[in-house]
């Protein structure tokens, strides 16, 4: 068997899992598009927030916020309590033993992650040009991009941040602060352009803030050449810093 079909295999075997476990599929299911109407309902009444300065709309927003919620409910959250299942349970104990290898157990376990999160994001975008009269793409390839090197990064740091959950339970607790970090400043909520210029440029060198911008860019456009090399950049060397976390971090045995 290739590593591929081994990597199929359990990502299958992941699927299976996943829909046995009711709560964690409403929460991958239905928790990305409830917030991101809870946020269409709330941002007309936030005062001071002009987004027609920023060139967007409430709808284009709450769009922007539906792609990052699906990134961190779908992929970071989801998986954090998958690997931290899958260790206390000596699953990754056994699997490791096998001819699996260790890139190909966790990409595995992540496979289901991110198809359902590549479908949700495609129905987001059908659903905001076909229900909300969102403009159509502009720049299909930096929407792809955008998401693709979201879910590596979002996987990635949920094999890293799995190390600092004992239990399934605790697994919620240490996925809030990415979560809140990235709620209030990679543009999920308040666009890049209507925060102050220091705060804006530190804001854009958080993990989620280039695959957000990427998204946000490629959907509806007028992003620059410059921009798009800055934000891929800076996603890239998240990822390299998530990867090194990993192989420094992860557990694969039970903490005692």
């Amino acid at each position: 068997m290739t590593g591929f079909r081994r990597m199929l295999a359990l990502g299958r075997a992941e699927l299976t899992l996943l829909g046995r476990n009711r709560m964690a599929l409403y929460m991958a299911l239905l928790m990305p598009a409830l917030m991101a109407w809870a946020m269409r309902r709330s941002l007309g009444g936030i005062d001071g927030l002009d987004l027609a300065e920023a060139g967007t709309t409430v709808n284009e927003t709450a769009m922007t916020a539906g792609f990052g919620f699906v990134l961190l409910f779908v992929v970071h959250q989801n998986l954090v309590s998958a690997y931290v299942a899958r260790r206390e349970e000596l699953v990754l104990k056994r699997l490791r033993s096998g001819e699996a290898r260790d890139p190909e157990i966790l990409a595995g376990t992540a496979l289901p992650a991110g198809l359902i999160a590549v479908a949700q994001c495609a129905l987001l975008v059908v659903g905001g040009v076909a229900w909300l009269g969102i403009r159509s793409v502009a720049r299909p390839d930096l929407l792809v991009a955008g998401l693709v090197l979201g879910i590596v990064l979002c996987a990635t740091l949920a094999a890293a941040t799995s190390a600092w959950a004992r239990t399934v339970e605790s697994a919620q607790l240490v996925t809030l602060p990415l979560f809140l970090v990235s709620l209030m400043g990679s543009g999920m909520v308040v666009p890049p352009e209507l925060l102050p210029g220091t705060v804006a440029s530190v804001c854009e060198l958080l993990p989620l803030s280039p695959a957000v911008a990427l998204l946000r860019g490629g959907w509806f456009g007028g992003m620059g050449s410059y921009e798009v090399l800055g934000h891929m950049a800076t996603a890239l060397a998240w990822v390299g810093v998530a990867m090194f976390a990993v192989q420094r971090w992860f557990r694969w045995e039970p903490r005692r």
